[in-house]
């Protein structure tokens, strides 16, 4: 008898742990396609402005300003959903070793280290900043699932400077990590630097020393003022929906008293970079994303083309673009090579490629 309730006992076990282990899978593949709509994202469109307030708040939450504009719930999953497999990516980026040293002892020059997709540590005037710092292994909502870092950080953590000021420009799970911020805020103890609604979040957890602004406003650290300006983007973290675009998204412009910096965070094109460089530049320095285009034969809403980036450098009319937003994770489909190298070829179309700085990560470089 003993025998025959063991022998039953078994097939029953193995039953529970392939329906766990279904669920799992389950659980991981949904995950993993929120987080995809999440950090690429969805843009529910905010169809009409507030009548008390600038043109880029809306009713609820807020708006892009390009009339044009147009990204969907409905389009966004099918763009994720029906896509094709994505090609062969060919041969990782190859880190550049840099353990910090020299990035810690004084320096003679305003440096700029590219750690990977988003995430810059520039160096000017004393004050040690990053930009949307992610050094998790995914982005996503839960660590076991999700879209992959494919290329390991270009500075471990534990190698930072002082780190005294961050900057976020929005929300989504690649530019906005929870680990990495909360870190950041037991290490290091700096200001962040956020758009509009997005104090609360940082409250929430505890972080106080945050510095929330609206596009065209600033705020000072050090030598430096960090200034929000417009951006064409969307926002939400929930995998609910019922966040879209209650937080605000901007690029920043850095100003310390010799130099002017760019960073776009995330954005598709749009005609603001102009009126951007008329009040802020000319720039030394534009970080401009070149990944993520390829779900869209032409025209991508929220994030720039190569070709396109070449067109927001001579706009923000920059010494320097130094390319970023290209890969590091599975989010970008495009093939490891294809973003540089069709910005390279733009840009020699252009005229401009001794201006262009493609980076490795780890790689430092004066600016």
């Amino acid at each position: 008898m003993a025998g025959r309730l063991l022998f039953v006992a078994k097939p029953m076990r193995a039953r529970r742990l392939l329906r766990r282990r279904t669920v799992h899978a389950i659980a991981a593949v949904c995950v993993t396609l929120g987080a995809l709509v999440l950090s690429d994202l969805i843009s529910v469109t905010v169809p009409a402005p507030a009548s008390d307030g600038p043109a880029h708040h809306g009713r609820r939450g807020f708006r892009n300003l390009d009339p044009e504009y147009a990204y969907s719930l409905r389009s966004r999953v099918v763009h994720v959903v029906g896509r094709p497999p994505a090609r062969l990516r060919g041969r990782p980026l190859e880190l550049v070793p840099n353990d910090g040293r020299a990035l810690r002892d004084p320096l003679a020059a305003p440096l700029i280290t590219w750690i990977g997709h988003s995430t810059f540590l520039v160096q000017v005037d004393g004050v040690n900043l990053l930009t949307d710092p992610i050094w998790s292994s995914r982005t996503s909502p839960v660590p076991f699932a999700g879209p992959r870092r494919l290329v390991p950080p270009g500075l471990r953590f534990e190698d930072l400077p002082p780190i005294h000021a961050v900057l976020i420009s929005h929300d989504h799970y690649d530019h906005l990590d929870l680990g990495t911020v909360t870190r950041l805020a037991r290490a290091h103890h700096p200001t962040f630097f956020v758009p509009l609604g997005l104090r609360a979040w940082f409250e929430a957890l505890g972080i106080r020393s945050v510095v929330e602004l609206d596009w065209w406003e600033s705020g000072r650290i050090g030598a430096l003022t960090m200034t929000a300006v417009p951006a064409q983007h969307s926002s939400g973290r929930s995998l609910l929906l019922d966040d879209q675009n209650a937080r605000l998204w901007a690029s920043w412009v850095v100003t310390a008293p010799d130099r002017r910096l760019f960073f776009a965070g995330d954005t598709g094109y749009h005609g603001g970079f102009v009126d951007i460089a008329r009040r802020y530049g000319p720039f030394d320095l534009a970080a401009l994303p070149i990944g993520g285009y390829s779900d869209f034969r032409h025209h991508h809403p929220n994030h720039l083309s190569p070709e396109e980036t070449v067109q927001a450098f001579e706009d923000l009319a920059a010494t320097l673009l130094v390319p970023m937003h290209w890969g590091t994770f599975e989010l970008n489909r495009e093939p490891f090579r294809e973003p540089p190298d069709r910005l390279m070829a733009e840009a020699l179309r252009h005229g401009l490629e001794e201006r262009v700085a493609p980076l490795s990560p780890g790689q430092t470089i004066r600016w």
